[in-house]
C-alpha cells in the first residue's frame, strides 16, 4: 500500500551535520545547475580532491540538481553516500531534517554515540552545525499505521530500507514519519534534493563525549567555532 501525501504541518526543519564538513564550493559558487557538469569537469582537471570534497554528481539526477549559494548541504546529503541509514542500504543519499532542533539533536546524538562507541573513542567534543530549511513537496506519510517501518533497532532497519527504496524508484520526494528518539516530534527523510528549501546557517553545537559512559553526556550552543 502507497502512503498517502501529506505536507509537514511544521514551518521549519533542522538538521545537524559536522562543522568539519564546509560548503562545499562547486554548488555555492555555479548559479544555474544545469551547469554543474561543465564545472565539475573542470574542476577535476586540477583538484585530485575533488570527489572527496563535492561527492559524486551523477548520484543525482539532473532536473533534481540544485546549485548556488546555501545549496551544498543539501547537495552534499546525495552525492556523498556509503553509509547505511534508516531509510537508505547506503547506495543512495537522504536528506534527514527534524521538525525541532531538540529532535534532531537527539536523533544526531543517538547515532553519533553509536559510531563512536563502535570504534572505542577516547573521551571528545564535536562541534556541530545546524542548518534550517522548510519543506516544499509533498511527503509520503507513514506517521500512522507503519510501526514496522519505525523500528529502533538499527540492525532492523532492512524493512524500512526496501521500503524507502521502492517508493524513491517511483520518484517519491519523500518520507515523513515519526522521530524515534525524541517520541512527540517528527522527521522528514528527503529522497531528492528540490523536496526542501535552500537552508540558512543556524546554531553550532557542541556534543561531548564520554567514553566512560558510552554516551553524549553533555550538548551545549556555542557562540564562536
Amino acid at each position: 500500500m502507497v502512503p498517502p501525501l501529506a505536507d509537514p504541518q511544521w514551518k521549519r526543519a533542522y538538521r545537524i551535520v559536522n562543522s568539519s564538513f564546509p560548503p562545499i564550493s562547486l554548488f555555492e559558487d555555479v548559479l544555474d545547475p544545469e551547469d554543474l557538469p561543465t564545472a565539475y569537469a573542470l574542476e577535476a582537471l586540477t583538484n585530485d580532491r575533488l570527489m572527496e570534497q563535492a561527492g559524486v554528481l551523477s548520484r543525482v539526477r539532473p532536473e533534481d540538481r540544485i546549485s548556488g549559494p546555501g545549496s551544498s548541504p543539501v547537495m552534499a546529503a546525495f552525492t556523498h553516500i556509503g553509509k547505511s541509514s534508516r531509510f537508505s542500504d547506503g547506495t543512495f543519499g537522504v536528506y534527514y531534517a527534524a521538525s525541532s532542533q531538540e529532535a534532531a539533536i537527539a536523533e544526531t546524538c543517538y547515532h553519533q554515540a553509536r559510531f563512536l562507541g563502535a570504534t572505542n573513542e577516547p573521551d571528545l567534543e564535536l562541534t556541530m552545525r545546524t542548518y534550517v530549511n522548510k519543506v516544499v513537496k509533498p511527503l509520503h506519510d507513514i506517521r500512522h499505521d507503519y510501526p514496522h517501518l519505525h523500528n529502533p533497532n538499527p540492525t532492523a532497519y532492512g524493512p524500512s530500507q526496501v521500503f524507502a527504496r521502492q517508493l524513491r524508484e517511483t520518484l517519491s520526494w519523500g518520507l515523513l514519519y515519526n522521530s524515534v528518539r525524541l517520541p512527540g516530534h517528527e522527521c522528514v527523510a528527503a529522497f531528492r534534493p528540490p523536496a526542501v528549501s535552500i537552508p540558512t546557517q543556524g546554531k553550532h553545537i557542541r556534543y561531548v563525549w564520554s567514553a566512560q559512559k558510552r554516551e553524549i553526556s553533555f550538548v551545549f550552543e556555542v557562540s564562536e567555532v
